[in-house]
């Protein structure tokens, strides 16, 4: 029951206010944030995030989304940073300094070390007015609306709008960049998402691994091959190595008859069979197979009409890709 429940009341409320957070950030968007992309865009080294407490935290947010799309980028704890650590500091990169009120004492010492070495200062913060606003030679504006917090103190909604913005430049940057799923993958090895964007050409088999026939193989050879193969499918190629069909465990149950061996492929096989290019997605291959009508769990993958390999569900599944 949702009904006069106060923790629905309380959430909706919370949700309620950091939408109006978002919006009022919308609304106060402007120029100063393709400055910014600029500077970011246009750095040769990379692009340091600092911030103290909870915008700290999502500060090494920013800073491991933009690393994944795209835009080298770490994490420097202020802290750290006065004991040493401004060392990781060059003058190629830019930093993104975050504190919601903008009189962080502890960003003091990056700050001054900008502005000695000429590095570039993106100031985020919802009070241009601060230390940190003044300073900065961008501002990017938080939205100065309260917290979602009925005390008004814990971080909640600047936290969200912070959060935000670090994705609004992520995203605008990888744009700028032309940054491809490609790129996402090669940073992306391990994991779902590692699974989810690997290619057919990662999983397929190839060269000696792919059960081939030519067209006039009687269909006893052409059963050893798929026995020895252990894929459940024999394709069939012409003289010049064009795939001209497939034979399946299924086809073979179909046609059982006792001259069945000494047919030839080509009075058997599916001609025309579903295949699939190397470049494409294996995910894409799952889906090509389970809404296939047959419901079949190969496919021969080609390039220019010749089988350069052949990927089962089975490799899918194994590799997390579902």
């Amino acid at each position: 029951m949702t009904v006069n429940n106060p923790d629905i009341a309380s959430a909706k409320r919370t949700i309620d206010k950091e939408i109006e957070a978002l919006q009022i950030m919308e609304n106060e968007l402007n120029s100063n944030l393709t400055q910014a992309l600029d500077i970011m865009q246009n750095t040769k080294g990379r692009v340091i995030v600092t911030g103290m407490g909870k915008s700290g935290h999502v500060g090494s947010k920013i800073a491991a989304t933009m690393a994944s799309t795209g835009t080298p980028s770490f994490f420097v704890h202020p802290s750290e940073a006065s004991h040493g650590d401004l060392g990781m500091l060059t003058k190629e990169d830019c930093v993104i300094a975050i504190s919601n009120s903008g009189e962080t004492k502890e960003l003091s010492d990056i700050i001054i070390y900008c502005k000695r070495y000429g590095i570039p200062l993106i100031s985020m913060t919802k009070n241009p007015e601060s230390a940190l606003g003044r300073a900065g030679d961008v501002l990017l504006k938080l939205p100065d609306d309260g917290e979602a917090c009925p005390l008004g103190l814990a971080p909640t909604s600047s936290t969200t709008a912070t959060m935000v913005l670090g994705d609004i430049l992520a995203i605008c940057l990888l744009e700028r960049k032309g940054f491809t799923k490609t790129d996402f993958k090669q940073r992306h090895p391990g994991g779902k998402l590692g699974s989810f964007l690997k290619k057919v050409s990662d999983l397929m088999h190839k060269g000696q691994e792919m059960p081939l026939v030519g067209e006039d193989t009687v269909m006893q050879d052409a059963m050893l091959e798929m026995t020895s193969k252990m894929l459940g499918c024999v394709g069939i190629i012409s003289a010049d190595g064009m795939l001209k069909g497939i034979i399946t465990d299924g086809d073979l149950r179909r046609c059982l008859s006792s001259d069945v061996l000494n047919k030839k492929v080509s009075d058997v096989m599916t001609r025309n069979p579903k295949t699939i290019a190397p470049e494409v997605l294996a995910a894409e291959a799952i889906n090509m197979m389970n809404t296939t009508g047959k419901g079949i769990t190969q496919l021969f993958v080609i390039q220019e009409g010749k089988p350069v390999g052949i990927i089962h569900m089975h490799d899918c599944l194994r590799a997390g890709v579902a």
